[in-house]
């Protein structure tokens, strides 16, 4: 994941868009790569613990929120 942040003045972290390989533009949310980082954190308990699965973790958080996200869209 590539992200770009960039700190103006204070220490407040401010996101920036990136490009892609694919060209698209996403922007960096702070709490959803937090939401990410705290359900990979809990895969990995969940796995044991075992290294070497960082990116798979990572992944499988990004998808499970989105999924979550989709669902409560289609339910509303």
């Amino acid at each position: 994941m590539s992200a770009n942040l960039k700190r103006q003045g204070s220490t407040e972290i401010q996101p920036t868009s990136t490009h892609s390989e694919t060209g698209r533009v996403s922007v960096v949310n702070p709490s959803r790569e937090e939401e990410v980082r705290l359900r990979a954190y809990e895969i990995y308990l969940e796995r044991g613990q075992q290294p070497g699965h960082e990116l798979d973790d990572w992944l499988l958080a990004e998808s499970e929120l989105e999924n979550r996200v989709l669902r409560l869209a289609q339910a509303n």
